[in-house]
Protein backbone atom coordinates (compact mmCIF):
# COMPACT_ATOMS: atom_id res chain seq x y z
CA UNK A 1 0.00 0.00 0.00
CA UNK A 2 1.14 3.56 -0.70
CA UNK A 3 -0.02 6.89 0.67
CA UNK A 4 0.04 9.98 -1.54
CA UNK A 5 0.11 13.64 -0.54
CA UNK A 6 -0.10 16.45 -3.09
CA UNK A 7 1.28 19.94 -2.61
CA UNK A 8 2.14 23.03 -4.59
CA UNK A 9 -1.27 24.29 -5.55
CA UNK A 10 -2.30 27.90 -5.26
CA UNK A 11 -3.80 30.97 -6.86
CA UNK A 12 -1.99 32.25 -9.95
CA UNK A 13 -2.72 34.42 -12.95
CA UNK A 14 -3.19 33.20 -16.48
CA UNK A 15 0.18 32.58 -18.11
CA UNK A 16 1.91 31.75 -14.84
CA UNK A 17 3.51 28.45 -13.87
CA UNK A 18 3.13 26.07 -10.95
CA UNK A 19 4.82 22.84 -9.99
CA UNK A 20 2.76 20.28 -8.15
CA UNK A 21 4.43 17.59 -6.09
CA UNK A 22 3.13 14.21 -5.02
CA UNK A 23 4.95 12.65 -2.09
CA UNK A 24 4.59 8.92 -1.56
CA UNK A 25 5.02 7.00 1.65
CA UNK A 26 4.67 3.35 2.46
CA UNK A 27 5.76 0.96 -0.24
CA UNK A 28 8.43 1.88 -2.74
CA UNK A 29 7.21 4.24 -5.43
CA UNK A 30 8.93 2.34 -8.22
CA UNK A 31 6.30 -0.38 -8.33
CA UNK A 32 3.57 2.06 -9.31
CA UNK A 33 2.59 3.88 -12.45
CA UNK A 34 1.42 7.36 -11.49
CA UNK A 35 -1.30 9.56 -12.87
CA UNK A 36 -2.43 13.12 -12.30
CA UNK A 37 -6.13 13.88 -12.57
CA UNK A 38 -8.15 17.01 -11.94
CA UNK A 39 -11.71 17.81 -11.06
CA UNK A 40 -13.42 21.15 -11.51
CA UNK A 41 -16.66 22.04 -9.70
CA UNK A 42 -19.62 20.31 -11.32
CA UNK A 43 -17.42 18.27 -13.65
CA UNK A 44 -16.18 14.72 -13.69
CA UNK A 45 -12.62 13.86 -12.73
CA UNK A 46 -10.46 13.97 -15.84
CA UNK A 47 -7.06 12.60 -16.76
CA UNK A 48 -4.21 15.10 -17.00
CA UNK A 49 -0.94 13.16 -17.23
CA UNK A 50 0.54 9.75 -16.53
CA UNK A 51 4.00 8.26 -16.17
CA UNK A 52 5.21 4.68 -16.19
CA UNK A 53 7.13 3.35 -13.21
CA UNK A 54 10.44 3.63 -15.05
CA UNK A 55 9.74 7.21 -16.06
CA UNK A 56 10.43 6.21 -19.63
CA UNK A 57 6.92 6.73 -20.96
CA UNK A 58 4.65 9.68 -20.33
CA UNK A 59 1.11 10.46 -21.42
CA UNK A 60 -0.87 13.67 -21.56
CA UNK A 61 -4.39 14.88 -22.14
CA UNK A 62 -4.66 16.90 -25.33
CA UNK A 63 -5.71 19.94 -23.33
CA UNK A 64 -2.37 20.11 -21.50
CA UNK A 65 0.04 18.67 -24.05
CA UNK A 66 2.94 21.04 -24.61
CA UNK A 67 2.21 22.99 -21.42
CA UNK A 68 2.45 20.37 -18.65
CA UNK A 69 5.29 17.97 -17.90
CA UNK A 70 5.11 14.97 -15.60
CA UNK A 71 8.26 13.54 -14.04
CA UNK A 72 9.26 11.34 -11.15
CA UNK A 73 12.15 10.66 -8.80
CA UNK A 74 11.69 7.17 -7.40
CA UNK A 75 14.59 7.53 -4.99
CA UNK A 76 12.91 10.56 -3.42
CA UNK A 77 9.45 9.01 -3.74
CA UNK A 78 8.23 12.11 -5.54
CA UNK A 79 6.22 12.74 -8.67
CA UNK A 80 5.96 16.19 -10.16
CA UNK A 81 3.64 18.02 -12.50
CA UNK A 82 5.18 21.14 -14.00
CA UNK A 83 2.40 23.35 -15.31
CA UNK A 84 3.29 26.22 -17.61
CA UNK A 85 1.19 28.80 -19.42
CA UNK A 86 -1.72 28.16 -17.12
CA UNK A 87 -5.22 29.02 -18.28
CA UNK A 88 -8.39 29.73 -16.30
CA UNK A 89 -9.79 26.42 -17.56
CA UNK A 90 -6.99 24.64 -15.69
CA UNK A 91 -8.67 25.62 -12.43
CA UNK A 92 -9.48 22.44 -10.51
CA UNK A 93 -8.47 20.22 -7.64
CA UNK A 94 -5.52 18.15 -8.79
CA UNK A 95 -5.03 14.59 -7.58
CA UNK A 96 -2.16 12.18 -7.95
CA UNK A 97 -2.88 8.48 -8.08
CA UNK A 98 -0.98 5.20 -8.14
CA UNK A 99 -1.57 2.11 -10.21
CA UNK A 100 0.38 -1.04 -9.35
CA UNK A 101 2.60 -2.41 -12.08
CA UNK A 102 1.83 -5.87 -13.38
CA UNK A 103 -1.52 -4.90 -14.82
CA UNK A 104 -2.41 -3.19 -18.07
CA UNK A 105 -1.81 0.52 -17.63
CA UNK A 106 -4.89 2.21 -19.00
CA UNK A 107 -3.51 5.55 -17.90
CA UNK A 108 -6.55 7.72 -18.64
CA UNK A 109 -9.08 5.62 -16.73
CA UNK A 110 -9.54 6.48 -13.03
CA UNK A 111 -10.44 2.84 -12.41
CA UNK A 112 -6.85 1.93 -13.23
CA UNK A 113 -5.61 3.54 -10.03
CA UNK A 114 -5.89 2.02 -6.59
CA UNK A 115 -4.56 4.87 -4.46
CA UNK A 116 -5.37 8.57 -4.45
CA UNK A 117 -4.15 11.62 -2.62
CA UNK A 118 -6.41 14.21 -1.02
CA UNK A 119 -5.88 16.76 -3.79
CA UNK A 120 -4.46 20.26 -4.06
CA UNK A 121 -6.39 23.27 -5.36
CA UNK A 122 -5.15 25.15 -8.39
CA UNK A 123 -6.93 28.38 -9.26
CA UNK A 124 -6.00 30.38 -12.34
CA UNK A 125 -7.41 33.88 -12.63
CA UNK A 126 -7.86 35.65 -15.95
Amino acid sequence: QVQLVESGGGLVQAGDSLRLSCAASGRTLSIYNIGWFRQAPGKEREFVAGIMWTGGSTYYANSVKGRFTISRDNAKKQVYLQMNTLKPEDTAVYYCSASPTGRQYAYARPQTYDYWGQGTQVTVSS
